[in-house]
């Protein structure tokens, strides 16, 4: 685990958090300016975290009052640094919190298994791999309202390269797109 992160706020707020080798963290900033923006609606709210890295957006989310996520990540890396931040944060209970170390194509087709019992999602994160083109991420957003993944007037935020930003399905709002640096922050709702 090399690199080191932070909650930002809510009751686990400036904990610190491990991030897999490789892991391409959201700052501080954008984490600050995204759930400033999202408010309200993380409160109670059902989580899914896709391409989860270290977690840290799930995590911030139950920090700021979600009752419970489901964070998946192909990577036994990954799935061991959420595993860890989990217990940090004191988040680890099962009831609250579960990881699904399996590629997010697979788990989005699945029928059954962890994580699984808990949709339709309130709130959904989409951080895929950054060289990950606007094709596929507008193929996975496809994916996730064809499976059925967030419930009505759900959330979904997507954190990509800016210059890949995806087509959203039809019938989707954006209140929020923002920039930081060459990273888009797209917040749309269903």
């Amino acid at each position: 685990m090399a690199h080191r992160l932070r909650v930002v706020a809510g009751s686990a707020g400036g904990l610190h958090l491990a991030a897999p080798k490789g892991a391409r963290p959201t700052t501080d900033r954008a984490k600050e300016a995204l759930f400033a923006s999202l408010g309200d609606l993380v409160e109670g709210a059902t989580v899914l975290d896709l391409f989860a890295g270290s977690g840290a957006l799930g995590i911030e989310a139950l920090s700021r009052g979600a009752d419970r996520a489901t964070f998946v990540d192909r990577d036994r890396h990954a799935a061991e640094a959420i595993r860890t931040n989990l217990a940090t944060t004191g988040f680890a209970d099962p009831a609250r919190a579960r990881v699904v170390s399996q590629p997010v194509t697979a788990f989005l087709g699945a029928t059954s298994g962890v994580g699984r019992e808990w949709r339709p999602y309130d709130l959904l994160f989409l951080d895929p791999p950054y060289e990950t083109g606007a094709g596929a991420l507008t193929t996975l957003l496809g994916r996730v309202e064809e499976g059925g993944w967030p419930a009505p007037g759900a959330t979904v935020v997507v954190e990509c390269r800016a210059t890949n930003r995806p087509a959203l399905p039809s019938g989707w709002q954006v209140p929020s797109e923002r920039r930081y640096g060459d990273t888009l922050l797209l917040v749309a709702t269903v």
